[in-house]
């Protein structure tokens, strides 16, 4: 209880960042929520495997296009603009989903929905080290991570409910109604507070080049660059033989799939949360490379699981494991990156982590049928262990005593 207060008592004295917390925390349940009623509403109408596929790979593809073409913009514009103005973007995209009247038409526009995420979720994490004092970024980041998470697990719970009640409609014009929120809280910040100064432009490709030459130069970036992309990569063959390890190894059906998919949320929740406290009283290349190595263990015995019943435990450590090293990657990255840079250095970092991302989907569908998922997890599993093992011997010295990013030409 004592922890709890003291990560909470931080939207107490941090009134900007408490604004910035609610403004993620009701985009990212109006987000989940309506992703449930995406899938089913493109489900029902061409019942095709490769129509949701479609759609997923809208949602995540367009920050890919962000940070190897554009992330120079949440330094050189306004950020708190840029915020506003993607919510505002979502806002109305899903003010029209409830009209769209094809699948095509409804991929679409969640393709622009996602093209907006990818510059707001950045923008957020760029701009969160102004809001709060040094002391405090990791609590900050483990609240705005756990909020995410949180949603994770509740959200497409009550989207389900909800379009088994009504229609995809309600979901939608609820999320709308979470960016229009999310926007009027976000005007409430200072644009100086998000931002110290917008950094002038050197022309857009020298600009771009600056931020892939800032993450390759600096340790800490370089670290979460080379180890995020091994474990997304892993992760997302994960994602892709869940269903067929629930209800083919495990026979434990839709249900068991379901249960599957809230105990991961509920370690990303517990693991986040409890990130505040670890990162503070231990070293951030510890933290990080345990993480990892959590979710590894995790992964590797919930493969081996002999029911659903055992494997539920596993796949709570597993996303206690993930939970933890999201917080330290944003922390990494934070600190190693001043902030006229920031926000391509995150934009870069996160158009190789999804493109790893999107091709451990491509490879892990076919492998699955070939290999079933027990080994996909076992698989998982060793790489992981592998990624745990490159983040302890990157991250370890990825700050000075004084906390100062060290470069990678200088280790």
């Amino acid at each position: 209880m004592t922890g709890l207060r003291r990560q909470l008592s931080l939207l107490g004295s941090a009134p900007e960042f408490r604004l910035l917390f609610l403004a993620t925390l009701g985009s990212s349940l109006g987000t989940l929520l309506a992703t449930v009623a995406l899938v089913v509403d493109v489900k029902d109408r061409t019942d095709s495997g490769p129509w949701v596929s479609a759609l997923m790979i809208v949602e995540f593809l367009p920050a890919v296009v962000v940070g190897l073409f554009l992330g120079p913009l949440l330094d050189r514009f306004s950020r708190r603009g840029l915020m506003v103005a993607s919510d505002l973007v979502r806002f109305l995209v899903f003010c029209a989903l409830p009209f769209a009247n094809s699948a095509g038409t409804i991929v679409a526009l969640a393709g622009v929905a996602g093209f907006a995420t990818g510059f707001f979720r950045p923008a957020v994490y760029a701009g969160l080290p102004n809001l709060v004092e040094e002391s405090d970024l990791t609590r900050a980041n483990s609240l705005i991570q756990t909020g995410e998470n949180v949603s994770w697990t509740i959200a497409p719970v009550i989207g389900g409910a909800l379009v088994a009640a009504s229609s995809p409609d309600v979901a939608y014009w609820i999320n709308a109604a979470s960016f229009l929120l999310s926007a009027l809280l976000v005007l409430r910040i200072s644009g100086r507070s998000l931002q110290g100064a917008v950094a002038a432009s050197q022309g857009h490709l020298r600009d771009l080049r600056d931020g892939f030459n800032r993450v390759i130069r600096t340790r800490s970036l370089l670290t979460v660059l080379v180890v995020w992309t091994i474990a997304l990569g892993a992760v997302a063959s994960t994602q892709t033989a869940q269903v067929f390890l629930a209800k083919d190894a495990f026979n434990a059906g839709d249900l068991g799939y379901g249960l599957i998919f809230g105990c991961i949320g509920l370690g990303l929740a517990l693991g986040s949360f409890g990130a505040g406290t670890w990162v503070e009283e231990r070293s951030i290349g510890t933290v990080y490379a345990a993480s990892i190595l959590l979710q590894a263990i995790g992964v590797a015995a919930a493969g081996i699981s002999p029911d659903v019943w055992v494997a539920l435990p596993c796949f709570v450590l597993a996303g206690i494991g993930n939970g933890t090293a999201v917080v330290c990657n944003s922390l990494l990255v934070q600190r190693g990156a001043p902030d006229a840079l920031r926000g391509r250095v995150f934009t870069a970092i996160m158009s190789v982590n999804y493109a790893a991302y999107a091709l451990g989907f491509v490879i892990a569908g076919p492998l699955t049928d070939r290999v079933g998922p027990r080994w996909i997890f076992g698989g998982v599993g060793a790489v992981l262990a592998l990624a745990s093992l490159v983040a302890y011997a990157l991250a370890r010295g990825a700050e000075d005593p004084a906390g100062r990013p060290i470069e990678a030409e200088a280790a």
